[in-house]
Parts: structure tokens; C-alpha cells; sequence
């Protein structure tokens, strides 16, 4: 019998484009300034992503969805943070270009449906809802030394 999984959705509005959005989320100095300072990815299909999202629980994830401005999947590799489990733990972050701005998708799936589970999907919840208003004020603000539009 299937293992019942859960998950969660997260949606941000960004007001930058989606190249901004996609360096943020794919260039290690950028990501360390508004995840965490340990985050270091390898921005490739096949790649690795590693950060933590709430800061204080570390996590590991592949690459196997690298879509330029568009779609990063991960999946997360086994963590002492997070019970043994069959289930494969993905986050999703789907950019969609909105003119000027980008809204950004953060699909969390795959926490088994037992109460051994129910931290480490909060902390997920939690971590990526707290990180996704850090990355638009970090860009809002042009935190990662963009030009605002109106300067150039």
C-alpha cells in the first residue's frame, strides 16, 4: 500500500524580474545574503543544494530540475534532522515571469503522513515562508546591487 505523503504551497510576489529571482536563488553570494550563510548550490541538473532553510536545521538537497529562470526542484537527500522514511521529500520552486516582477511557487511534497513527521514538515512550512519574505525584501530593496529601474 502507498505511504500517504503531505506538503505544503508557498507563493511570493517579487517586484524583480525573473533573471533577478533566478541569480538569487542560483548564485552562491546571493544565496547566502538571504537564506542562510552556509548555502552553497551547484547550479545544474545534477547539481546539489545545501542551506539552512530555518537556520539552525541543515539540509541537502539533488538537483534534478534546473529550468533557467524558471523551475528548480530538489530533492532532499536523508537527514538526521528528518525521521527514515521511504518517501521522497521535493521542494519545488517554480518562477513565473510577470512583467517587472516574478511570482515565485515554493511546492513542498512528500512528509509521510505520521506524527514522526510533523516537525520536520513545520520546520519546511516554516523555513521556506520566512526565507521567501527575506528573498523579496533582499530584492526589493536591491540588496543584491542591482540598479533600480528608474536610476540607470
Amino acid at each position: 500500500m502507498a505511504e500517504k505523503t503531505r506538503g505544503y504551497a508557498l507563493r511570493i510576489d517579487v517586484d524583480a524580474d525573473a533573471a533577478r529571482v533566478w541569480a538569487a536563488l542560483t548564485d552562491n553570494a546571493r544565496l547566502a545574503r538571504w537564506l542562510s550563510s552556509n548555502a552553497k548550490v551547484s547550479p545544474r541538473e545534477g547539481g546539489s543544494f545545501r542551506a539552512s532553510v530555518d537556520r539552525e536545521t541543515e539540509m541537502l538537497a539533488h538537483i534534478d530540475v534546473f529550468l533557467p529562470e524558471r523551475r528548480l526542484r530538489l530533492i532532499h537527500l536523508p537527514s538526521p534532522a528528518m525521521p527514515a522514511g521511504e518517501s521522497a521529500v521535493i521542494d519545488d520552486l517554480m518562477l513565473e515571469p510577470r512583467g517587472a516582477s516574478t511570482l515565485l511557487r515554493v511546492l513542498g511534497s512528500g512528509f509521510p503522513a505520521e506524527p514522526a513527521w510533523d516537525p520536520a514538515l513545520r520546520r519546511h512550512h516554516a523555513g521556506w515562508r520566512l526565507s521567501l519574505a527575506r528573498l523579496k525584501v533582499y530584492l526589493e530593496k536591491n540588496m543584491d546591487g542591482s540598479v533600480p529601474e528608474g536610476a540607470k
